[in-house]
C-alpha cells in the first residue's frame, strides 16, 4: 500500500458527518479497497473487482462524478440543521470541510493508485475521473437547499407513501405540461396555484374533478415535473391512508420543500371514517403544514356515493346525506372540471396527438376516431384519442 491510501485509510476512519455514505454499496466497497493488503493478492484483487463491478451496475465509469452526487444527496446532521436555518457549530464546520477534503481525495483515485501496488500483469477493470470541487458544490448545495432538498427528497420528485414510510416512486410518470393537448384554462389554474405555494404565497388545496380520461392525475405530476427544480416534490397516498397524512405532515413540516400531497381517484361512501379525517385536515383541525398542500382527483363531483337507501328516514334527516355528499368538495378551496369534450373537441384534440407523432391523417380519420371512442366503451376523452393514435400507429 502507498503513502496516499495509508494517509487516505487513516481518514475514512475519521469520518463522522458522512458515515452514512457506508450504506452505498460503492463507496463501502471502495473504502474495503483502500484498506485492502495488495501483500495479499488474491484478497487484493478481489476487493478491486468488487469495487469496479459495482460501480459500473451504477451505470457509470465516473468515480468522481458518482462520489459527489451521493455526498451531496446524503441526509445527516450538517444538512438538516442547515436546512432549519440554523448555523451549526465551528467544530461541526470544520469537520464538514474535513471530510468533504477526504472526499474530494477520493474521488480523484485512478486504477493506477491501486494497480501501481497489485505487481500484477493482469488486464484490470479501469473507470474514469472528471474534475469536481467537492467543498464548493456542497457550499451551493446548502445555499440552494429549498431547490433541491437533501436525503431521498434529492434523489426523486415524486413519492409513495408504503408500510408507514414516504418512499421515491420506482417509476415516477415523466409527463411534462409540454405534451398536453386542451384544458388549457383548467390545467392553468392548477399550475398558478402551484406557483403560489411555492412562493410562499397563499394557496389553496384543490379538488380536480370530471370525467375519467381527461388527464387529472396526469396534469399534477406534470406540474411536479416542472417544477421540481423549483423544490416542489408529490407524496401520492390511497383513501385508505389518509389517516396517516399527520405522520406525513410531521416528517415534512420543518423541511425547505414544498410538497403536494395527491390522493388520486377520490370516492367515499357516506359512512366511511376517511371522509371525515380528509375534511378534518382540510378544515386544519388536524396536523397541517404552510409547505404542503392536498390535491385530490375525482370522477365524481360530490366525492361520497349517495344511495336512495341513503334518502330514507325522518323528513328532519332526509337531507344529511346530501348535505354531506357537498360538504366535503366545498373543503377544497379551488375546484376545477375536467369535463369530456364535446364530439369536436374530441375530434381536434385526437388529430393534434396524430399530427405530433407524425401520423398520417387518412380522409376517414374523424370516422374511425368516433368509432374506436364508442367501440372502446370510455367515451370521448383525450385518453381515448391518445389510445385511438397509438392504434393507428402500430397498424402502419
Amino acid at each position: 500500500m502507498n503513502e496516499k491510501l495509508i494517509k487516505l485509510c487513516r481518514s475514512r476512519d475519521l469520518v463522522a458527518i458522512f458515515r452514512g455514505l457506508a450504506q452505498d454499496e460503492v463507496f463501502n466497497k471502495l473504502m474495503i479497497l483502500i484498506g485492502s493488503d495488495s501483500r495479499h493478492l488474491s484478497c487484493y484483487l478481489g476487493d478491486y473487482s468488487d469495487f469496479v463491478s459495482e460501480l459500473y451496475n451504477q451505470n457509470t465509469i465516473d468515480l468522481s462524478q458518482y462520489l459527489l452526487k451521493i455526498t451531496l444527496e446524503d441526509d445527516n446532521i450538517f444538512i438538516q440543521e442547515a436546512a432549519k436555518g440554523n448555523v451549526p457549530p465551528r467544530e461541526m464546520q470544520e469537520c464538514l470541510l474535513n471530510e468533504l477534503k477526504f472526499l474530494q481525495e477520493v474521488s480523484q483515485l485512478t486504477p493506477d493508485d491501486f494497480i501501481s501496488v497489485a505487481h500484477h500483469d493482469g488486464n484490470f477493470p479501469r473507470w474514469i475521473n472528471s474534475k469536481v470541487d467537492f467543498i464548493e458544490s456542497y457550499l451551493q448545495r446548502i445555499r440552494e437547499i429549498d431547490n433541491y432538498g437533501y436525503g431521498k427528497w434529492a434523489k426523486s420528485n415524486m413519492f409513495i407513501y408504503r408500510n408507514e414510510e414516504i418512499m421515491p416512486a420506482k417509476f415516477p410518470d415523466p409527463q411534462r405540461l409540454s405534451e398536453f393537448i386542451s384544458y388549457e384554462n383548467q390545467r392553468q389554474q392548477v399550475v398558478d396555484n402551484t406557483l403560489a405555494l411555492i412562493n410562499g404565497k397563499y394557496a389553496q388545496n384543490v379538488l380536480l374533478y370530471g370525467d375519467a380520461g381527461t388527464g387529472k392525475s396526469s396534469t399534477v405530476k406534470a406540474i411536479v415535473n416542472e417544477y421540481a427544480a423549483n423544490g416542489l416534490r408529490l407524496i401520492e397516498i390511497t383513501k385508505d391512508q389518509i389517516s396517516h397524512i399527520p405522520d406525513i405532515v410531521e416528517e415534512i413540516s420543518c423541511n425547505p420543500l414544498k410538497f403536494i400531497i395527491l390522493i388520486d381517484d377520490l370516492t367515499f361512501s357516506a359512512d366511511e371514517d376517511s371522509s371525515g379525517a380528509l375534511k378534518a385536515t382540510l378544515e386544519g383541525s388536524a396536523a397541517r403544514s404552510n409547505n404542503m398542500l392536498i390535491y385530490a382527483t375525482t370522477n365524481r363531483s360530490n366525492l361520497v356515493k349517495e344511495s336512495l337507501s341513503d334518502r330514507d328516514g325522518d323528513d328532519i334527516h332526509v337531507n344529511d346525506p346530501a348535505q354531506e355528499s357537498l360538504s366535503l368538495p366545498s373543503r377544497f378551496g379551488l375546484r376545477v372540471n375536467f369535463s369530456a369534450p364535446d364530439k369536436k373537441g374530441y375530434l381536434e384534440i385526437a388529430a393534434a396527438i396524430a399530427k405530433s407523432k407524425g401520423v398520417k391523417m387518412e380522409d376517414n380519420f374523424n370516422l374511425k376516431a368516433l368509432q374506436f371512442a364508442l367501440a372502446s366503451g370510455s367515451g370521448r376523452s383525450p385518453r381515448t384519442a391518445k389510445q385511438f393514435v397509438n392504434q393507428l400507429m402500430n397498424s402502419n
